[in-house]
């Protein structure tokens, strides 16, 4: 129960509150919801699977394990591809998790008003200093990662996992209870599935790999510390179930709160931070509430940022790789995420381009080279016996069969058609 709910607790987090109302607005609506939960099902569980799989039967992090997979030569680069993709993904999140926790303080201090809005939305735009507040939240992720995977990931999983899902209830139930937000609902979650293209099925894909931590580094970590006799299958379905629930339930708050105060669903990376402050100053108990839930919310993405912190020092610290300290890797990493998050914080439209491009382009790529190293470097054999052992004759079959090959051409099918979009400015 303990490793799930670490998986969870990496799992869960502003992907699932931030990223994925922001996405479902921009690219389809409720169709982008019905794509997302297919392709979660179908694919990011497999896909899940494998990169455990892929880790646990190298025992090593990604640079090893592609190295193992594919030989050095072609291994430790595509190794250090994917480590540097998750870190610059991370160091926009850190911004996104900067903001949530000003808005939680403020909401604490000054409480959400007319008359408060303004400098609010004033003080979110201040660069510098959220530049400033996402320097420190970095500094105190790498604090966690120097003192150990265990002690720190672990214990915050047990603490806040359940705390965060407690105060999302809440928060479900008061937001149903606005004026007209049932109606209002029932007639969103009316699919127009006319509207998806292959930008919208490349975001829907993103988002399945995203919001789970897929992209052949962070679960692969994990994968290599996961014991021998571990139901890998079972395991991804309960994390990427528990994941799927997070985002509907941040949906059930975000979207009716949208709908009834007529705001812009489209608002793009944005959208959470002009929906909440209308949402906790229109319910009861809303200032102490509406603070609690962005602060645990932090506190929860902080796993996350903490998770891709540690495949990196990790991933670089591995035996045979480089000749680094964990402490130095520490002190270098820091220095890098400093750079790193200037543009997003800075310039918060770059984070929508960003995520686009690391958060679902680069994870999707990642998640396909892992599952070829897997299946093709490491072999047929030894993908049964990690991921199958109890499985025999058809379904066994097709289960291997569903790994190899249809994930892998769907996944390329989604990217390319999205890459042809994008080049021919024909929309297919």
């Amino acid at each position: 129960m303990t490793t799930i709910l670490t998986m969870v607790g990496v799992a869960i987090g502003l992907g699932n509150v931030w990223r994925f109302p922001y996405m479902m607005g921009q690219y389809g609506g409720s169709a982008f919801l019905f794509m997302y939960l297919a392709f979660a099902l179908l694919i990011a569980v497999p896909a899940m699977s494998a990169e455990w799989a892929l880790g646990r039967a190298t025992r090593q992090g990604p640079i090893g394990a592609m190295a193992v997979a594919f030989g050095d030569r072609i291994g430790r680069p595509v190794g250090i591809a994917l480590l540097a993709g998750i870190l610059i993904a991370d160091s926009y999140y850190i911004v996104v998790i900067a903001k949530v926790v000003w808005t939680g303080g403020f909401s604490l201090i000054k409480g959400f008003s007319p008359d408060t809005l303004s400098s609010y939305h004033a003080s979110l735009a201040n660069g510098i200093l959220q530049y400033s507040i996402s320097v420190i939240i970095a500094a105190a992720a790498l604090f966690v990662v120097h003192k150990g995977l265990n002690r720190g990931i672990e214990l915050v999983s047990r603490l806040f996992v359940p705390l965060f899902a407690l105060v999302m209830f809440y928060l479900v139930f008061h937001t149903l209870t606005l004026p007209q937000a049932i109606p209002k609902v029932i007639e969103f979650l009316r699919p127009d599935f006319s509207r998806i293209g292959s930008r919208e099925a490349f975001a829907a894909m993103g988002q399945a790999f995203y919001s789970v931590g897929l992209g052949g580094a962070i679960m692969l970590v994990y994968g290599s510390y996961i014991k021998d006799d571990a139901n890998l299958p079972r395991d991804a379905l309960l994390t990427v179930s528990s994941d799927a629930a997070a985002a509907l339930m941040a949906a059930l708050f975000i979207v009716p709160t949208i709908l009834v105060f007529g705001l812009d669903m489209s608002s793009g990376p944005g959208l959470i931070f002009n929906t909440m402050p209308e949402l906790f100053s229109a319910m009861p108990g809303g200032r102490v509430a509406g603070s609690l839930f962005l602060l645990v919310l932090a506190l929860v993405a902080f796993l996350s940022a903490i998770a891709a912190i540690e495949v990196f020092v990790s991933g670089l610290s591995d035996p045979g790789q480089y000749r680094w300290s964990r402490g130095q890797l520490v002190v270098v990493t820091f220095v890098l995420l400093a750079l790193m998050m200037i543009p997003s914080a800075l310039y918060p439209p770059f984070i929508g381009w960003a995520d686009m491009v690391f958060g679902s382009g680069m994870l999707v790529i990642g998640g396909l080279i892992a599952i070829i190293a897997l299946t093709r470097g490491l072999g047929r054999i030894t993908t049964r016996q990690q991921i199958f052992p109890q499985q025999s004759g058809f379904f066994a079959a097709l289960s291997l069969f569903w790994l190899r090959w249809v994930i892998p051409l769907a996944l390329v099918a989604v990217l390319g058609a999205y890459l042809f979009s994008l080049i021919s400015g024909v929309e297919v």
